[in-house]
């Protein structure tokens, strides 16, 4: 998989990173009629909860994890939930952790994608930016929203300094139990963001891939470097 666009950013001493930079989304998927039906079936199954029919539609070596086993087995065991007594089977933490992960594998299915090099279809499309090598990946988010408040606090209801759409941008230290980041745009200019529009460079993304019979899978659930 290759990643189409480069984004600028000279690494100086300065507080500046780069001139700002917009990377709207487009999906490509309507170039492809049946992968649209694909995509929008294997989200109905994702949104119902059915586990024998979201693995039947993964490839048999699905990518899921860096240095795990992959496969279907590997997607049932994250997917696995008893939808009555959840918290005495599996415990409270483990029972959050599993919802959490069908809402990310929804999310990202929900995203704009693109097709890569190899005819693969990768969501999210910012998936495609190359960042900087010098510039730490596991600090890096990409807003996703268009006209978000950068506000000067961190709360609602302090002033909005600035209206950020599908940038770049750096939160050197994100706090999962805040709702407001601070972050730092690639001109140098900080705020707080609302962390419902920050997608880590480094979070989930997904790809779906036609097989020799030309039918439609998802064949990679991934998160991390």
């Amino acid at each position: 998989m290759k990643l189409k666009f480069a984004l600028a950013i000279a690494l100086i001493c300065t507080s500046a990173i780069a001139d700002r930079q917009t990377f709207t989304p487009v999906d490509q998927a309507d170039r492809d009629a049946t992968l649209v039906s694909f995509r929008a079936e294997l989200l109905a199954k994702i949104q119902a909860r059915d586990i024998d029919a979201v693995v039947a539609s993964a490839c048999p070596d699905i990518y899921l994890s860096h240095g795990g086993e992959g496969g279907p087995n590997e997607l049932r065991a994250n997917l696995i939930m008893n939808s009555e007594g959840a918290d005495q089977q599996v415990g409270v933490e483990a029972s959050e952790q599993i919802d959490a992960y069908w809402t990310a594998l929804q999310n990202t299915l929900s995203q704009p994608g693109y097709f890569d090099d190899q005819g693969e279809f990768w969501m999210p499309h910012q998936w495609q930016i190359t960042l900087p090598a010098r510039l730490d990946p596991a600090i890096t988010y990409f807003v996703t929203g268009e006209n978000v408040s950068l506000r000067t606090g961190a709360f609602q209801g302090a002033s909005i300094s600035a209206l950020i759409s599908h940038e770049v941008v750096i939160v050197p230290q994100f706090q999962s139990d805040s709702d407001y980041q601070q972050v730092l745009l690639t001109d140098g200019t900080t705020g707080f963001m609302h962390k419902d529009y920050l997608w880590s460079m480094i979070g989930y993304r997904a790809a779906i891939v036609k097989s020799e019979d030309g039918d439609w899978q998802l064949c990679s659930f991934v998160t991390g470097d």
